[in-house]
C-alpha cells in the first residue's frame, strides 16, 4: 500500500524524503514531528493517518532499521499521527518473521506494545476508526484466520488483541524449540523464523556472537510477560475474554498450546515477574472479569447477596429450609407424574432431563449436587409411598419404576451429553488426541461421587417391604464380587434367605447401582466403594450350577414353559435383556413370538421397562395391525394355563398403546385448561412423526454413538420412517372413533359384514332377551331380528379379526344404551352384556371407554335414579364420604362454603355413565381383572369429575361398598371434583401451598417448610381414628388438570409469591436479627448472612411457583405469564404500605428478585437452557419481546407502576440469571435490544452487567462489548 501511495502522490514521496533526510541528519524526532505535522496540514492530510503508518513501517524494515528510525516511529505514535493498533499489525507482520535476524526490533517491537497496546480508548474514540480497523484486519488476514466475515471495528478490535497475544505466544513457543510439542504442530500465524539474508552490514551490530543470543533469550522471556500483562491488564483481559467466549475453537487451540509453554518452557520458568501457574491461572480465572460492583449501601448488601452475575449464591443453610429443597421441582415433577390421569407429549426421561439440567443452571450448582439432589428427590418419592393407602393401581412399583428406571436414564442422558461433546470436540482438532474410550467427562464422576455420599442419607435408604429381598440379593452380589466368587446372574434370581451371605442386608443405593451398572454408567468397581457392603461375610459354598431364569435366556435356553413362568414373574435387570426377548418376540417362531409378548408385558413392563418414547409406539403398532386382522382359529396355552389367541395378543399390546398416549380418550379431558376441545395431540399420526423425527439423525451424532454403547448388541434399531398408511387397520378404527366421539352414529347397512357382527355381538351379550325374540338393533340399524341359532353360531360368526370386532362395538353400544333408556334393558343386563363384550375381546374397553365418555359430554341421556333397584345405590356411605371430603379439604385450609350433596333427593348419574360404573363393578378384584381397571379407572375419574357434583362422591361411594380396603383412596380422589368446581377454593389451596413452603404455617406438623411440609407423606390413615391430613402441594397436584380455566392462575401466583416475600421479610426473627446485626463491629457482613437466609426462602417461594405455572399449563402458560401477566403487574400501580412503609427498601428488592428467578426458571423448565429441546424454537420471540419491554421501560418509553427498588431489582437480576446461567438465550435476541437494554444498564452504573450481557450476544454484539469495556476502562 505504501508503495502505490508513494509512487501516486507527491505529498507522500515529500514526506518520505523529509524523513529521510532527518535520519542522516540524526535529527530530534519532536524537531521532525513538528515539521512533518507542517507538510500534511498544508496537504491536508488528516490525522492519525494510515498511509502514513505504512510508509513509515515500510521504511524502518529492513532498510532503515537504525534507532532513530524507531525513534521518529515512536514520536509519531505518542503525538498519534498514526494509528497504534495499525503500525503495531504491520511490524507484527515483519518483526516476528525475523525476530532471530533482527532481536533488537523485536525488543523495540514489544516495548512499543507495552506503551501503545494497552491505551485503547483513544482509538475508538478517534477519527477513521471504522476504517482503521477495516486496515488492521486485512494487514492481519482476520477474517481468513477466525472464519468471521463481520466486519464490525469492535470485534476486529478483539480479533486483533487476541492475535497479538497468540503471535507472541507462538513466538516463545517456536523460540524454545516448543511448537513441535503442541497439538498442531505449527502456527497459523507468520511467526517461524524465515531463512534470509542480512543486507546491512551493522544494524546494531547484531552478529552472531554471545550478545545476540542473550538479547533473543531475553526476547523469550520479556514475549512471555508481556502475555501475562495482556491476561492480567482489566482491559485487554476481558477483551480475550469475549475472544474466549465468541472464538470457543480457536481459544482451545490458543489454551492447549499456552499449557505447553507451562509445562515447558524454560524462560517462564526462569521468569521474575511471572510464574507458570500464575500464567495458567490468569487465563482459569478469566470468567471473573465481568463480575459486579456494588454502588450503594443497600444495593451492595443485595448484590453481595446475589453474587456475581447470577443470584445462585445465597445458598446457605437456614432455619426452616434444607439444601434439599433446592430441588423442589424434582420432587413436584415426580410426583405429578405419578398422577396418570393424563399423558404428556414429552417422555418423563426427556422432560425430568430438561428439569434437571435447568435446576444445575439456575442454582448454579456442580453436577455432584446436582444428582446428589436428584437421588434424594426420588427416594423421597419411594419413601412416601411406603404406608401410602392401597388403591386400584399400586403406586410403589411406579415409584420404584422412577427411581430406578427413569432417574438413571435422565443421568445417562446428561453424562452422554458433555462425553459425546468431549468427542465433538476433539473430532475438530486436526489432531484428534481425545479418543471415544478416553472420553470420560467432569459428569460421570461427580455421578460416583454423589451415589458415594448417598450412603449418608440412610433414613432413605431403608428398602420398602415389596423390595427388600431384592435389595438384600444386590447386597450379596457386591459381597461375592469382593470377596473373588465368581456367579452367574442366574444365581441370584433363585437365592432364597436361607442361602444369603451373613451380614448382607441391602438398601435402596444397592438398587439404584445396579441400575446404573446396567445402563453402563458405573462398573464393578462400584462394589468396592468404602463402606457399599461388608467386605468379608460368610459365603454360602454350595452354588448351584445350573439356574433359571433370565441369565438362562441371554445363555441361549430355548423358551420352555418353565423359563417362560420365570420370565413373566421376575422383572428384567437389564436393558440387554429386554432387547433379547424383543428379538424373540420380533425375530421367533409364532409360538415364541406369541411368548415373547406375553414375557414382554409381565413383571418387567411393571417393574421399569415401561419407559415412554415413540419408538414403543412404533413397535406396538405393527403388532395391533398384525394380530388384529388375524381370527383367533388358533390358540397358545401359556404355563400359567391361560389360552392365548390373536384377540388376546392384539388385546394386550392395543391397551398398552392406550394405556401410554390415551389418545382414544374424548374431548372433555382435553376442554380442561388451556386446550382447545377438538382431541388430543397425542394422536396415532403425532406418535409416529416424533419417532421419526427422532430415528432420522439417530447415529450420526457423537452423543448416539455415546447411546449406543449403554444398549444390547442385540438390538437392531429399525431406522426405517413409519407413517399411518402403513397401518391401514389402525387408521381405519381411528377415523372411526373420531367420528363417534364428534358426532352421533349413523345407522348400519343391513346385510353387510359389520352388521351381521353387530347382530352376532348383540345375541352374545344379551342372550336372554335374544331368545325372547326382541331386536336391540332396530332403533339404529333398522334390522329385523332373526332367531338365534344358538351359542354355537354365535360364537362362529365371532371369529372374526379383532378390527372387524372393533369396528361394530359403537354400534352395539349405541343400540343396549337406546335400549336401557328406552325400559328394553335393564341395567343389571347392560352391565353384565358389556362385561361379555369385554371379556370376548378386551380391546373393546377402549372403545366403551371413548363412546360412553363422549355420550356424557352430549348431555343428551337423562340421568337414571341409583336407587339400589335398577342401578347400585350409594347411599350406605355417601354422607360418610361427603363428611370426609369436607375434612380433607379443610385440612389443607380451604374454605369451600357448601358441599351439599342434596338432603334426601336420590343420587342421580347420567345414564352413560351409570353404565360406566356399573361395569366397572363387576369385575372381581383379581389379578386378571387389573389391567382393565387401570385402563377404564382414569377415564371414568376423568369424566365424574367433568360431571355435576355429586357424581364422583357417588362413584367413590359405590366402590368403596366393594373393596372397603380403598375406602381412603377413593374418597381422595372425590375431593379433587371440589376444586373442579369451585375456582376460589383452588386459590385457597394455592394460598396454603405458598404459606407452608417457607416455613411461616403456625400449624406444627408444618413448621420447618421445605419440600415434607409441601407434600408431606402421601395420603393415608396413618393415624388412629380416621383419615390422616393430605399435604396441600399433594392435594393441588391431583387436582390442577381439573381446573377448567387455568389462565388466571399466573396473576395469582405472582400475587401470592409477592406475599410471601412479603411475610419473610417481615417475619419477627428476621427482623429482629437484621436490627441486631445492624449495630454489630462487623454488622454489614452479617446483615448479609442475615439477607442471605430471607433470598433462600424467597428464591424457594419463586421456585414453587414456577413449578406450578409450569406443570399446570406447560409452555402456553409461561409464555402468557411473560407476555401478558408481568407487564401488566409492572404497569400497575401497587401499594406502597406493602413495603412496611420503606421505599425502595428490603421488600422492594426481594420482590424484584423473587420475580427474576421465578420468570427465569419458568423459561427454562419449558425451553431448556439451551436450544436442544423443540420448544426452544417458540424462545426467541417471547423472550425477545420481554426484553423489549424493558430496554423500553430503562429509555422512558413506558410508565412504571411498581417502585423503583423493584424495577431494578427485577431487571438486574433477571440479566444476571441470563448472563450467569442461560447465556445461549441471548443469542435468541436482537443485537440492537441488547445494546439499548446495555445503555440502560449503564446508566444504572451496572457498567458489568451491560458489558456481560453484550459479550453474550454474537458477534455483532461483541463489537459492541469490546467498545464498552475500552470505553469503562481499568
Amino acid at each position: 500500500m505504501a508503495v502505490s501511495v508513494q509512487a501516486a502522490s507527491p505529498v507522500w514521496e515529500s514526506v518520505l524524503e523529509q524523513t529521510k533526510s532527518a535520519q542522516d541528519k540524526n535529527r530530534d524526532p519532536l524537531l521532525w514531528a513538528v515539521h512533518l505535522s507542517s507538510s500534511l496540514n498544508s496537504a491536508g492530510i488528516s490525522l492519525p493517518s494510515i498511509d502514513l503508518a505504512h510508509l513509515l513501517v515500510s521504511h524502518i524494515c529492513w532498510d532503515n532499521h537504525v534507532p532513530i528510525t524507531w525513534k521518529f516511529l515512536e514520536k509519531a505514535l505518542t503525538v498519534k499521527f498514526v494509528p497504534s493498533v495499525l503500525v503495531l499489525a504491520l511490524l507484527s507482520t515483519r518483526v516476528f518473521p525475523n525476530r532471530k535476524f533482527h532481536p533488537a526490533a523485536y525488543r523495540l517491537y514489544m516495548e512499543l506494545l507495552r506503551r501503545h497496546a494497552f491505551s485503547l480508548k483513544c482509538q475508538i474514540n478517534g477519527p477513521n476508526y471504522q476504517k482503521i480497523m477495516k486496515s488492521v484486519g486485512d494487514v492481519l488476514h482476520l477474517s481468513q484466520i477466525f472464519g468471521v466475515k463481520v466486519s464490525e471495528p469492535g470485534l476486529l478490535l478483539v480479533e486483533f488483541v487476541f492475535s497479538i497475544v497468540w503471535q507472541l505466544l507462538d513466538a516463545s513457543l517456536d523460540d524454545e524449540g516448543l511448537l513441535e510439542l503442541t497439538p498442531e504442530k505449527r502456527s497459523i500465524w507468520p511467526t517461524v523464523t524465515q531463512d534470509m539474508e542480512i543486507d546491512s552490514v551493522d544494524n546494531f551490530n547484531e552478529k552472531r556472537s554471545e550478545h545476540h543470543d542473550v538479547l533473543c533469550k531475553g526476547n523469550t522471556t520479556m514475549a512471555i510477560e508481556i502475555i501475562g500483562e495482556f491476561l492480567q491488564n482489566k482491559v485487554t483481559s476481558r477483551i480475550l475474554f469475549l475472544a474466549r467466549r465468541n472464538m470457543p475453537s480457536h481459544w482451545g487451540t490458543f489454551i492447549q498450546q499456552l499449557r505447553v509453554l507451562a509445562a515447558k518452557s524454560v524462560a517462564l520458568r526462569n521468569a521474575k515477574h511471572i510464574t507458570p501457574e500464575a500464567l495458567l491461572n490468569l487465563t482459569s480465572d478469566m470468567h471473573k472479569v465481568v463480575s459486579r460492583k456494588c454502588k450503594t449501601i443497600s444495593q451492595q448488601e443485595f448484590n453481595a447477596v446475589i453474587g456475581s452475575g447470577s443470584l445462585t449464591t445465597s445458598s446457605g443453610q437456614c432455619h426452616g429450609t434444607s439444601p434439599s429443597a433446592h430441588w423442589l421441582p424434582i420432587d413436584l415433577f415426580l410426583e405429578d407424574a405419578m398422577d396418570g390421569s393424563q399423558v404428556a407429549a414429552t417422555g418423563a426421561v426427556e422432560s425430568l432431563t430438561g428439569l434437571v439440567k435447568a435446576l444445575q443452571a439456575v442454582n448454579g450448582t456442580t453436577w455432584h449436587d446436582t444428582f446428589l439432589g436428584l437421588w434424594i428427590a426420588a427416594l423421597r418419592l419411594v419413601q412416601r409411598e411406603r404406608d401410602i393407602s392401597e388403591g386400584p393401581v399400586p403406586r410403589l412399583d411406579t415409584c420404584l419404576c422412577m427411581l430406578l428406571s427413569i432417574t438413571p436414564l435422565v443421568v445417562a442422558n446428561i453424562v452422554e451429553e458433555e462425553e459425546s461433546e468431549l468427542i465433538d470436540g476433539s473430532d475438530c482438532s486436526p489432531t484428534n488426541q481425545i479418543k471415544e474410550k478416553q472420553a470420560t467427562g467432569r459428569c460421570r464422576q461427580d455421578l460416583i461421587s454423589s451415589l458415594q455420599m448417598l450412603g449418608d442419607y440412610e433414613a432413605l435408604l431403608t428398602p420398602p417391604q415389596p423390595v427388600r429381598s431384592v435389595a438384600n440379593q444386590a447386597a450379596a452380589k457386591a459381597i461375592m464380587f469382593v470377596s473373588g466368587l465368581t456367579v452367574g446372574n442366574g444365581y441370584y434370581e433363585c437365592m432364597s434367605i436361607n442361602d444369603m451371605p451373613m451380614n448382607c442386608s441391602g438398601n435402596m443405593r444397592h438398587l439404584i447401582v445396579e441400575a446404573c451398572i446396567s445402563r453402563n454408567l458405573l462398573d464393578t468397581s462400584a462394589y468396592v466403594w468404602p463402606g457399599y457392603v461388608n467386605a468379608r461375610a460368610n459365603i454360602p459354598r454350595n452354588v448351584p450350577v445350573q439356574v433359571t431364569g433370565w441369565s438362562s435366556l441371554m445363555k441361549g435356553s430355548p423358551l420352555t414353559p418353565t423359563l417362560i413362568n420365570a420370565l413373566i414373574a421376575t422383572p428384567a435387570s437389564s436393558l440387554a435383556e429386554i432387547e433379547k426377548i424383543y428379538e424373540i418376540a420380533t425375530k421367533g417362531s409364532d409360538d415364541e413370538k406369541i411368548s415373547a409378548a406375553s414375557i414382554l408385558c409381565g413383571a418387567s413392563l411393571v417393574r421399569g421397562w415401561n419407559i415412554q418414547v415413540p419408538l414403543l409406539a412404533g413397535t406396538l403398532m405393527p403388532l395391533c395391525e398384525v394380530f388384529g386382522s388375524t381370527s383367533p382359529n388358533v390358540s397358545w396355552t401359556l404355563p400359567t394355563g391361560e389360552e392365548l389367541t390373536s384377540h388376546a395378543v392384539f388385546s394386550n399390546a392395543f391397551t398398552l398403546l392406550l394405556r401410554l398416549w390415551r389418545f382414544n380418550h374424548p374431548p372433555f379431558e382435553n376442554a380442561m385448561g388451556d386446550a382447545t376441545p377438538v382431541g388430543s395431540q397425542l394422536t396415532p399420526e403425532y406418535l409416529l412423526l416424533v419417532r421419526n423425527s427422532k430415528l432420522s439423525d439417530f447415529g450420526k451424532s457423537p452423543k448416539d454413538h455415546m447411546k449406543l454403547k449403554r444398549m444390547s448388541k442385540n438390538l437392531n434399531i429399525s431406522l426405517e420412517l413409519l407413517f399411518m398408511d402403513s397401518f391401514p387397520k389402525l387408521k381405519s378404527w381411528y377415523r372411526q372413533h373420531q367420528e363417534c366421539i364428534a358426532s352421533t352414529l349413523s345407522g348400519l347397512v343391513q346385510g353387510t359384514t359389520v352388521h351381521q357382527i353387530v347382530d352376532a355381538l348383540l345375541n352374545m351379550m344379551f342372550r336372554k332377551i335374544s331368545r325372547g325374540g326382541q331386536s336391540l338393533t332396530s332403533t339404529t340399524s333398522g334390522s329385523s331380528n332373526s332367531p338365534a341359532s344358538g351359542a354355537e353360531d354365535v360364537s362362529m360368526r365371532l371369529k372374526v379379526p379383532a378390527w372387524d370386532i372393533l369396528e361394530g362395538a359403537p354400534y352395539v353400544l349405541d343400540a343396549a344404551l337406546t335400549a336401557c333408556a328406552h325400559g328394553r334393558l335393564l341395567p343389571r343386563d347392560l352391565a353384565t352384556g358389556l362385561k361379555d363384550l369385554a371379556d370376548l375381546l378386551p380391546a373393546t374397553l377402549a372403545t366403551i371407554v371413548s363412546y360412553l365418555s363422549a355420550e356424557v359430554t352430549r348431555g343428551i341421556w337423562k340421568p337414571v335414579f341409583m336407587n339400589g333397584t335398577d342401578w347400585p345405590s350409594p347411599s350406605a356411605n355417601l354422607f360418610m364420604v361427603e363428611q370426609q371430603i369436607k375434612k380433607i379439604i379443610a385440612a389443607t385450609g380451604v374454605d369451600v362454603p357448601s358441599l351439599a350433596i342434596g338432603g334426601s333427593s336420590p343420587a342421580m348419574l347420567p345414564l352413560p355413565l351409570a353404565a360406566l360404573v356399573s361395569l366397572t363393578i363387576t369385575y372381581k378384584l383379581d389379578k386378571a381383572s387389573e389391567r382393565f381397571i387401570v385402563l377404564i379407572g382414569p377415564a371414568l375419574s376423568s369424566l365424574a369429575e367433568s360431571c355435576p357434583w355429586p357424581c364422583m362422591p357417588i362413584i367413590a361411594s359405590l366402590w368403596a361398598q366393594k373393596v372397603k380396603r380403598w375406602s381412603d383412596f377413593l374418597v381422595f380422589s372425590a375431593s379433587r371434583t371440589v376444586f373442579h368446581h369451585n375456582i376460589d377454593a383452588v386459590v385457597q389451596l394455592l394460598r396454603s401451598c405458598f404459606t407452608l413452603i417457607p416455613g411461616l404455617s403456625p400449624s406444627t406438623i408444618y413448621s420447618n417448610g421445605g419440600v415434607g411440609a409441601l407434600l408431606g407423606h402421601g395420603f393415608g390413615s396413618h393415624f388412629s381414628g380416621g383419615m390422616s391430613a393430605v399435604a396441600p402441594g399433594i392435594l393441588y397436584l391431583r387436582v390442577h388438570r381439573s381446573v377448567r380455566n387455568i389462565m388466571f392462575m399466573t396473576e395469582e401466583i405472582v400475587s401470592l409469591l409477592m406475599s410471601s416475600v412479603r411475610d419473610i421479610a417481615n417475619s419477627g426473627l428476621f427482623r429482629e436479627n437484621l436490627e441486631k446485626l445492624k449495630k454489630a463491629k462487623f454488622g454489614l457482613r452479617y446483615r448479609q448472612v442475615s439477607l442471605g437466609a430471607a433470598t433462600t426462602r424467597v428464591r424457594l417461594a419463586a421456585s414453587l411457583g414456577a413449578s406450578l405455572v409450569w406443570l399446570s399449563g406447560g409452555l402456553s402458560l409461561v409464555q402468557l405469564l411473560i407476555q401478558e401477566t408481568l407487564p401488566s403487574w409492572f404497569l400497575s400501580a401497587h401499594n406502597p404500605d406493602q413495603d412496611g412503609g420503606e421505599p425502595g427498601g428490603l421488600v422492594a428488592m426481594l420482590s424484584g428478585y423473587a420475580l427474576a428467578y421465578f420468570v427465569v426458571l419458568c423459561g427454562t423448565l419449558v425451553w431448556g437452557v439451551d436450544s436442544s429441546s423443540p420448544t426452544s424454537k417458540r424462545r426467541p420471540k417471547v423472550l425477545g419481546a420481554h426484553l423489549e419491554f424493558l430496554a423500553s421501560a430503562i429509555d422512558g418509553k413506558i410508565s412504571l407502576g411498581c417502585e423503583h427498588a423493584t424495577w431494578h431489582a427485577y431487571v438486574t437480576g433477571f440479566v444476571s440469571l441470563m448472563v450467569g446461567c442461560t447465556k445461549k438465550w441471548v443469542l435468541d435476541v436482537n443485537v440492537d435490544v441488547l445494546r439499548r437494554l446495555s445503555n440502560g444498564l449503564r446508566q444504572w452504573n451496572e457498567e458489568e452487567l451491560a458489558i456481560a450481557l453484550l459479550g453474550l450476544g454474537g458477534t455483532e454484539a461483541t463489537a459492541s462489548a469490546a467498545e464498552l469495556i475500552i470505553e469503562i476502562g481499568p
